[in-house]
């Protein structure tokens, strides 16, 4: 059964959008990454508000896969309230004839084979794609520019804290190609920054966990993806590593969650962490929690060298999320009930 089409999907749909029934009244939103887990999920909120509360938003999706996409937003496609956009965000320019209310960039490479197969790719969508949206931004009189960062702009933690808090600066070697993801995240920011500074652009960073959910793509080959990819397939799953790295995940509907909220309470030049309710764990336990929810075993094999380019250096990744927390946004789904929904 396709998961969008689920009453779990919708009623986790109905908890975002009913927290905010007016807030998004007369709209205009770009959201560039539009297929991907997040923005997608994000348009479907925003399209739901439309259909249960007549707020009148307008959706302009940008993506590249024009076949993919059709087949994401069948529903959509005849709805005057929804326009989509086949482009490139590095180059191409995004023709549109009114003002924006918000720009959400969610557009980049997101896994480890992209980072390595594609790294001019993944650094150009992180600087020149955010650079072109900032403009576009400032050119359409944007109210709120929304960046959707990452965990990995903190680097390695060099063994001086527990938790990242948002002011924390770890290592990065950026002699290597697998610094074109995180350095190119941070750079986003501090367009992010500049544009402020020079345009007065509204702009709200958001550094999100690693995110999971029932609406990761196929191709995606980060370690949580893979693992949910194979339970649902019944099918043993692989650790490549001896499994101790800890990191921080957040399920796909606090994710979109926070958008919405950010995109109303957040302050401008502000970044803010995104992460889950107790959703600090290791990859060794992660595999076995999820193999024994399925019914099938771990097996441990070494990734080839191609595939070992793409994987992160960092060893403990943990975000602290007491800032977003001040401010009134808290994560809802504890990490065993986002695997059970995603498997």
């Amino acid at each position: 059964m396709n998961y969008y089409n689920t009453l779990t999907y919708e009623n986790e749909l109905i908890e975002i959008v009913e927290k905010r029934q007016t807030f998004f009244n007369n709209k205009r939103i770009l959201v560039s990454g539009a297929r991907g887990m997040l923005g997608s999920m994000f348009i479907d909120a925003m399209m739901l508000l439309n259909r249960k509360y007549g707020s009148n938003i307008k959706i302009y999706a940008v993506t590249r896969n024009k076949k993919l996409a059709e087949e994401r937003f069948i529903r959509y496609i005849d709805d005057n309230h929804f326009n989509i956009f086949f482009a490139d965000i590095n180059k191409d320019k995004i023709k549109i004839d009114e003002d924006i209310d918000f720009v959400v960039h969610g557009a980049s490479n997101t896994h480890p084979f992209l980072y390595s197969g594609k790294p001019i790719e993944t650094i150009l969508t992180n600087v020149a794609g955010t650079n072109n949206l900032l403009e576009f931004a400032v050119k359409h009189r944007c109210k709120r520019f929304l960046f959707l960062s990452s965990v990995e702009v903190y680097g390695e933690n060099r063994g001086d804290c527990e938790k990242f808090k948002e002011d924390y600066c770890g290592y990065i070697n950026s002699n290597t190609m697998r610094a074109g993801y995180p350095e190119s995240k941070r750079t986003g920011e501090t367009l992010c920054q500049a544009y402020i500074k020079e345009y007065g652009l509204d702009s709200v960073i958001l550094r999100l966990a690693r995110c999971y959910g029932p609406g990761i793509l196929q191709n995606d080959s980060k370690a949580l993806s893979q693992f949910i990819h194979r339970a649902k397939e019944k099918r043993d799953i692989i650790l490549k590593s001896e499994g101790k790295q800890e990191f921080s995940y957040v399920y796909q509907a606090d994710v979109v969650d926070a958008m919405c909220y950010f995109l109303q309470f957040g302050i401008s030049g502000e970044c803010y962490n995104v992460t889950g309710k107790d959703s600090d764990v290791s990859l060794k336990d992660l595999a076995e929690k999820i193999a024994d929810m399925s019914g099938v075993l771990v097996k441990y094999e070494l990734p080839d060298k191609n595939e070992a380019a793409g994987y992160s250096m960092a060893t403990k990744a943990v975000l602290d999320g007491r800032k977003a927390e001040t401010i009134g946004w808290t994560a809802v789904y504890p990490i065993w009930e986002g695997i059970k929904r995603s498997l």
